[in-house]
């Protein structure tokens, strides 16, 4: 798909959106912390200097709801105030994740006075009665009590870190476990009541915009508003059920951060991956097939998010990248392949922020290829803004996705894994290809930049793609082995239209005037004399790519 925008909308600041409410803020290039690593002040004052370090802009740090109010109406802001402080020091934003009733579904950083009350604060239970670590989002008490430190600490920020926090993540990975819905007392009344009126109106008012899952499921009926005949009789519609409670008790606690700040809220969710079922998964999470009953529970929040550890980047990313939904990547697992992924959520969704999870644990190689990316985001993000046509690509390869065609304007532009090529040993010796990631930007016509790592790029006109065979090239870059003359040439197909050929390839660097540094020409051997851009797997650059036809 051709996604066309402006490149300083797209790599300068993005439009964090809400409902009732737009923000501009920089792109996020972050790291989120592990879920430990802020739960000392000699950790805070060890962390957040590292960050720096690595390239971040944006840090993701817990909040902690049990050292926050570890005493029941007592508060203690000291791991708060020294990550703000820490990161103003070194130029930080941060992202604040409130680990609150919930962390990945379970109620485990909740207060130890909140844990023991089960009385005040009820858990939820499954099908065959068996409670559970999870807080009952059906209990007033509990959300009353989340409510108030919630709002604690929004209004503590608000007025002493509007300068620092720039985004607030409300609860974490909500969702139930073991079971697809909540089975305490307090649910099943609620459950028999029937769908709500209001979220009935939300769904005619928006029927045709809905996600094609949910549309597909949904049978309005005027004489019925069980939540089997409006959803359906199986496993699901528990789902759809918790998901707008869920999204309720979250929209609350949206309306009391509103009372004090308009940054943006969100909410973060765990995939529905390896053919799960709800339960299996954390079901009834801000998953992309539930994103209504979350718009209709929880209008405030700026987006859905997901976190990405399955394999298929892309496929989880696309899940998300909605017209009603700006792709943020809060979490995804930090490895070598982070960097790439990173190129490709910025260039192809023009994703809001993008953030490796536990960061701060990672190996040296592993953060390598995220400080790479993110300088070359940020060059990226000098370009000015006079710069009146720009299409922008996002590219990801590996070694079963290897390739992709692109349609731009007359041109095709055939993109593929820097390993297609046969020249680098490693491409055929059996070792696992390391995914190679860009971005691909229209300057002008005929003019690109191409910026990243492990990808090869050629262009041609439609004619010549036509007209061309495919080859199998030895390790010089021409044909393996001499096979007779089979060529279109030999059996008197001619060849009719114009070429595109390449003028010239420069590795450049962007400076903060938005200038093009020219550093070294690849018109020899870098580009084989002519054939194509590239970048090796081991490099990552920025090339200047300027066309011309004959």
């Amino acid at each position: 798909m051709i996604r066309r925008t402006t490149i300083v909308t797209l790599l300068l600041c993005g439009l964090a959106v809400g409902k009732g409410y737009a923000q501009q803020e920089p792109l996020i290039l972050g790291g989120e912390l592990s879920n430990s690593a802020v739960t000392s002040v000699a950790d805070v004052d060890e962390v957040i200097p590292r960050m720096k370090t690595l390239g971040l802009n944006t840090v993701l740090v817990p909040a902690y709801w049990e050292f926050l109010e570890p005493e029941e109406g007592k508060f203690d802001f000291t791991l708060i105030d020294r990550t703000v402080q820490r990161a103003r020091e070194h130029q930080l934003k941060i992202v604040f994740l409130w680990f609150g009733a919930w962390k990945n579904s379970m109620s485990c950083y909740a207060p130890l006075w909140f844990k023991q009350d089960t009385k005040r604060f009820p858990r939820a239970y499954t099908a065959e009665g068996k409670p559970l670590e999870i807080a009952s989002c059906f209990s007033e008490q509990v959300f009353q009590a989340d409510n108030r430190a919630f709002g604690t600490l929004v209004q503590h920020l608000t007025e002493t870190a509007s300068d620092v926090v720039t985004m607030l993540q409300v609860e974490n990975e909500i969702g139930m476990l073991e079971s697809a819905r909540d089975h305490s007392k307090l649910a099943d009344e609620i459950y028999k009541k029937g769908v709500p009126q209001e979220l009935l109106t939300y769904l005619k008012k928006h029927q045709k915009e809905l996600h094609p899952w949910l549309r597909q499921r949904l049978t309005v009926n005027s004489q019925q508003s069980s939540w089997t005949s409006v959803f359906g009789d199986d496993i699901y519609t528990d789902e759809i059920f918790m998901a707008y409670y869920y999204a309720k008790y979250v929209g609350r606690l949206c309306e009391t951060a509103r009372r004090h700040t308009q940054i943006p809220l969100y909410v973060n969710a765990a995939m529905n991956s390896r053919g799960r079922q709800p339960g299996q998964y954390p079901s009834a999470g801000p998953l992309a097939h539930l994103i209504d009953l979350w718009h209709a529970g929880a209008p405030q929040l700026a987006l859905l998010a997901p976190d990405i550890y399955d394999t298929g980047f892309k496929g989880w990313a696309d899940r998300y990248a909605l017209p009603n939904n700006r792709l943020f990547i809060p979490e995804t697992r930090c490895c070598e392949n982070s960097g790439a992924r990173a190129l490709y959520a910025f260039g192809e969704h023009h994703a809001l922020g993008f953030s490796p999870f536990a960061i701060d644990q990672a190996s040296p190689k592993e953060t390598e290829s995220v400080t790479k990316a993110y300088d070359l985001i940020r060059q990226l993000s000098h370009l000015p803004s006079s710069i009146s046509h720009q299409t922008s690509y996002g590219l990801l390869f590996d070694q079963q996705d290897k390739e992709r065609v692109l349609q731009d304007e007359g041109t095709v532009i055939t993109c593929r894994h820097y390993y297609t090529l046969p020249w680098d040993a490693r491409a055929t010796d059996g070792s696992v290809w390391p995914e190679g990631g860009a971005i691909l930007l229209q300057l002008a016509k005929d003019e690109y930049l191409l910026a990243g790592t492990g990808v090869v790029v050629s262009f041609a006109t439609t004619d010549e793609k036509n007209f061309e065979e495919e080859k199998v090239l030895g390790e010089d870059g021409f044909v393996a082995e001499g096979s007779g003359n089979t060529s279109k040439t030999a059996k008197n197909v001619r060849f009719n239209g114009k070429r595109i050929g390449i003028g010239h390839v420069d590795e450049v660097e962007i400076t903060e005037d938005g200038t093009l540094k020219y550093l070294r020409r690849h018109n020899g051997d870098q580009d084989h004399q002519g054939r194509h851009a590239r970048i090796s797997c081991d490099d990552w650059k920025i090339l200047h790519i300027k066309l011309y036809h004959y």
